[in-house]
């Protein structure tokens, strides 16, 4: 019975990335970005513990979903277990959306992270910066974060960010 502590969980997002969505928002954060559009989420020990069985149930109980998103708190927090469900969407053929208020740069060193990556399609990184904040940007807080298509930047060993505009 593996857990993982979450904020909550929304069934049929359509905001966080695309399509319909279930968004997983985790539990904890170190970042207190300020502006910060989730702060319940930060403290570690806050929101609830739920199976991964439960959230896979939650997916596949829901035919008209496009993907799964990572949304928080801070999902690397809990990067293992957010890997067991991204494979597991990935298996039903779903995208898998991550946000992160790290950098790609900085994620990408961390040991065996590869087991999330791979089955990310696209991560959403950099800390919310409130001077930066546009309610223009698709996907986005503000300008400093990237939309990264992490299966190419795995493949070209460099960062290839998407430009999404509608």
């Amino acid at each position: 019975m593996e857990l993982i502590r979450v904020a909550g969980i929304i069934n049929d997002s359509i905001v966080d990335g695309p399509g319909i969505r279930l968004t997983i928002f985790t539990q904890g954060c170190y970042h207190h970005c300020q502006g910060c559009h989730n702060p319940h989420t930060h403290d570690i020990k806050g929101g609830f513990q739920i199976e991964i069985e439960n959230i896979i149930k939650m997916i596949d109980d829901n035919p008209l979903l496009s993907g799964i998103t990572f949304s928080g708190g801070e999902p690397i927090l809990q990067w293992e277990k957010c890997a067991i469900i991204a494979k597991e969407a990935k298996e039903r053929g779903l995208n898998v959306v991550l946000y992160t208020g790290y950098l790609y740069e900085q994620i990408e060193k961390l040991p065996n992270i590869e087991k999330l990556l791979n089955c990310v399609d696209w991560i959403i990184d950099g800390p919310f910066l409130q001077e930066k904040k546009s309610l223009l940007l698709k996907y986005r807080g503000s300008s400093n974060q990237r939309i990264i298509d992490v299966a190419e930047t795995l493949r070209k060993k460099e960062i290839v960010q998407l430009e999404i505009d509608d």
